[in-house]
């Protein structure tokens, strides 16, 4: 993940994503630096347009933060007793089904 954030300083400075560029930050942090780490995600961020994933991939949190997600959660809530509840009336039913089969075994 760090090798991630170093990218994104990287980028927001203005700056291109370079192996030396990642190395420095990382180490700047005292982090030990994997150059075969920092040399793949260069390469992965090649063609990649950072800003245009940014703003792609902070679509969903937004919505879960403009409270579109609690209405869904709280309807969730409120059905998960009804849920019990038939859950408890299937067993009970499973039960007296099982008692009567016992009841014409032994007449």
């Amino acid at each position: 993940m760090e090798y991630i954030y170093a990218a994104l300083m990287l980028n927001s400075a203005g700056k291109e994503i370079t192996e030396e560029g990642i190395t420095s930050i990382l180490g700047a942090a005292g982090i030990d630096v994997d150059t075969s780490r920092a040399k793949a995600l260069v390469a992965a961020l090649e063609n990649v347009d950072i800003e245009s994933a940014i703003s792609q991939a902070a679509v969903a949190p937004v919505a879960v933060a403009a409270g579109t997600a609690a209405p869904a959660a709280s309807a969730a809530a409120e059905a998960a007793p009804e849920v019990e509840e038939a859950a408890e009336e299937k067993k009970e039913e499973e039960e007296k089904s099982g008692m009567a089969g016992l009841g014409a075994l032994f007449g």
